[in-house]
């Protein structure tokens, strides 16, 4: 598989498969907000939290209660593959085959779709929800779903 080769500072060589991963959520009225971003930094590889910038806006909810979203875009090549790696240890494997299930429908053109349970990431776990999630859009360098397909088993998130 192609993909441009890139030398971080400690030297370690990385193809850039991915294009980057956008991450979303939201802290509701009833949630602890640093809660929330010790869950989005959970998700983190751990020795490149500092590199992620996280980006807050107040919201106001239907009934008035403040929402603040937080997003992030992480581009560095090492830090995707490493998150994606992460991610890959750490789905069960259940939730790996249900990825594996569902790929075609979780991707649109080369954005693959992904929802984490937040209070799983506050207790350091990953697992794949629907309600009130860490949204993932993984923007990869193919919109090929045999090479996507291909990528995600090399880096663990597929059986």
């Amino acid at each position: 598989m192609e993909g441009i080769v890139k030398s971080d500072m400690r030297g370690i060589h990385v193809r850039k498969r991915v294009i980057s991963i956008e991450i979303s959520l939201f802290a509701h009225a009833t949630e602890d907000p640093e809660k929330v971003k010790k869950a989005f930094q959970n998700i983190l590889p751990s020795d490149r939290i500092e590199e992620v910038i996280l980006h807050k806006r107040t919201l106001k909810g239907e009934y008035g209660n403040p929402i603040i979203h937080y997003r992030a875009k992480i581009t560095k090549p090492e830090i995707t593959e490493a998150l994606l790696r992460k991610m890959g240890r750490n789905l069960s494997q259940d939730d790996k085959e249900t990825l594996d299930w569902e790929l075609k429908r979780r991707l649109e053109r080369s954005s693959l779709y992904l929802r984490l349970d937040k209070q799983a990431a506050y207790m350091e776990k990953y697992r794949l929800c629907n309600a009130d999630p860490i949204r993932l859009r993984i923007r990869f360098k193919t919109s090929k779903i045999e090479e996507i397909r291909n990528i995600c088993k090399e880096l663990g998130m597929l059986p």
